[in-house]
C-alpha cells in the first residue's frame, strides 16, 4: 500500500497529547474565580458561555441537555426553567465526564418522551456523534411543535477525544441537516473571527509548555521551566481573543452557535 514517507498514519491515534481539564461546577467562591480563569484561556469554552448567557436565562419549561457532560451551563438557567441532562453510557471512558444526576443511555434513542420538551441543549457534541441526522431528529421527536434548539459545535478546533471526534460543520452543512430533520427558522451566529482564531492557535502552542500532561516527572519540570515565559504572551493572546469575541463574526471563526424551532406540523 502507498505511504507518505516521514508522516504518520493519523489513523492509528487514539488519544490526543492535551486536551483541557472539566472540573465539575464550581461550588464556593474560590471555584467560581478559578472557573472564570479558565474560561478565559478555555476560548471555546468561553465563546459557547457568552452566548448561551444571553440565551438560556430566557428559557421556559423543560430543556433536556444532551451530551451534557460535566453540566458547565446549566447554572445560566433561570427559576422557569426544568433542567434534565442527559449522556452517553461511555460518557466516562471516552470523555471522562461523569456527574450524579445524569440519566445515562445507550444506543441511539434517548430517554425522553416524545414532545416533552420545550427546548434541547446541546453543546459541543454534534462533532462526537457518529449518525447526527439520526441524532438531530431524535432532538425534533423530544420536542413538541414549535420547541427550541439550541446547537454549538466547533469550527476551528483541533481534533480532540480522539478518536471519537468525527466532524466540522460549516453553516450551509448544518443548515441542510436542520432542514432535513425537521427544523426551521435557523440561525447560525459564528463565534470569533480570524484574529480570535490566531490567538487560539498560538494558545495551543504554549499550553503544552506551561501546563503538560504527558512524560515522566523530569520532562515535565523542563516543559514548565520551558513555558514560564511564555505565560505572559498566553494571558496576552487570551486577553486579545476575549475582544475580539465582542465583533459581529467572522468566516473563520473557534465555532458556530444555532438557534431552530422543531417545524410545526
Amino acid at each position: 500500500m502507498l505511504q507518505l514517507s516521514g508522516r504518520r498514519n493519523m489513523m492509528n491515534r487514539q488519544a490526543e497529547t492535551w486536551r483541557p481539564m472539566l472540573p465539575p461546577p464550581p461550588k464556593n467562591v474560590l471555584a467560581h474565580l478559578a472557573d472564570a480563569v479558565r474560561r478565559f484561556l478555555d476560548l471555546q469554552a468561553c465563546s459557547v458561555w457568552k452566548d448561551l448567557s444571553q440565551i438560556l436565562p430566557q428559557v421556559r419549561g423543560t430543556l433536556v441537555d444532551v451530551g451534557c457532560g460535566m453540566q458547565p451551563y446549566r447554572r445560566l438557567l433561570g427559576a422557569d426553567a426544568r433542567y434534565v441532562g442527559i449522556d452517553t453510557a461511555d460518557a466516562k471512558e471516552h470523555f471522562g465526564c461523569e456527574m450524579p444526576d445524569t440519566t445515562y443511555y445507550a444506543g441511539a434513542t434517548w430517554p425522553v418522551a416524545d414532545a416533552s420538551a420545550d427546548a434541547v441543549l446541546c453543546t459541543e457534541t454534534l462533532e462526537h456523534v457518529a449518525e447526527p441526522q439520526e441524532f438531530l431528529r431524535e432532538a425534533a421527536r423530544c420536542l413538541h411543535p414549535g420547541g427550541l434548539l439550541i446547537l454549538t459545535v466547533p469550527f476551528a478546533a483541533r481534533w480532540h477525544f480522539i478518536p471519537h471526534d468525527y466532524w466540522r460543520y460549516t453553516p450551509s452543512g448544518l443548515g441542510r441537516l436542520l432542514t432535513r430533520t425537521g427544523f426551521v427558522n435557523a440561525s447560525v451566529y459564528a463565534r470569533g473571527n480570524a484574529l480570535t482564531v490566531a490567538c487560539y492557535k498560538s494558545m495551543a502552542l504554549m499550553l503544552p509548555l506551561i501546563l503538560p500532561q504527558r512524560g515522566g516527572v523530569v520532562l515535565k519540570l523542563l516543559k514548565r521551566i520551558a513555558g514560564i515565559p511564555l505565560v505572559p504572551l498566553l494571558f496576552l493572546a487570551a486577553g486579545i481573543a476575549n475582544l475580539s469575541l465582542r465583533g459581529r463574526g467572522g468566516d473563520d471563526c473557534l465555532g458556530y452557535t444555532v438557534l431552530a424551532e422543531k417545524r410545526a406540523s
